[in-house]
């Protein structure tokens, strides 16, 4: 038992605790006296004593909880820690409270930021979808008008072949009767070709 230790306990006279003096007790003024030693309390006193003389065999334990008893001291102490224990426990429901608040604001926030967001994207992809409708509108604007020149230029060369198929035959039929006024008149061509 290396936390024991052997005391003498001596007699003491009681003596009654003195005044706690509470900060609303100094703000209010009020100076709490202790109660007046009854004399019951003395003669109990006087046997603990007595008794008190004896070795004694002492365990070193942890202070005891304060307890509550009936006395005025006891009961303003007590009513102080309500009070502290009170004004802890609002200013605790007032702390939750702003928190919860800002929380609550802050997320109303954030919706309104991904509603401006989604809004802008739903309109710059309502805008590119117009943009692609009309380029292919365009594109196909300009491949029908290809196109409608590539016929066009078709039609022309057709026509250009044509009219150069036509002189061929002329020229031929031409060169053909030349020959045969020569062969009946028996004369020969004064040019016979173009490069002599």
């Amino acid at each position: 038992m290396a936390e024991q230790e052997v005391k003498k306990v001596e007699a003491v006279t009681p003596v009654a605790p003195a005044p706690v003096e509470t900060k609303s007790d100094v703000a209010e003024g009020k100076v709490t006296a202790p109660p007046p030693p009854v004399a019951a309390e003395k003669e109990k006193a006087d046997t603990a004593a007595e008794e008190s003389k004896a070795l004694a065999v002492v365990e070193k334990t942890e202070p005891a909880p304060k307890k509550v008893s009936g006395g005025s001291i006891d009961r303003d102490i007590a009513l102080a820690d309500l009070e502290k224990e009170k004004r802890l426990s609002f200013i605790k429901a007032w702390e939750d409270s702003e928190k919860t608040k800002a929380e609550n604001k802050s997320q109303k926030k954030l919706s309104v930021v991904a509603a401006w967001e989604n809004r802008k994207k739903a309109a710059l992809e309502a805008k590119l979808r117009n943009i692609e409708e009309k380029l292919e509108k365009q594109k196909a604007e300009y491949a029908e008008k290809m196109k409608n020149k590539i016929a066009l230029i078709h039609k022309e060369a057709e026509e250009k072949k044509a009219i150069v198929e036509a002189t061929r035959g002329e020229e031929v039929l031409k060169a053909g009767e030349m020959a045969a006024k020569y062969r009946a008149t028996g004369q020969a061509p004064k040019k016979l070709l173009g490069c002599f």
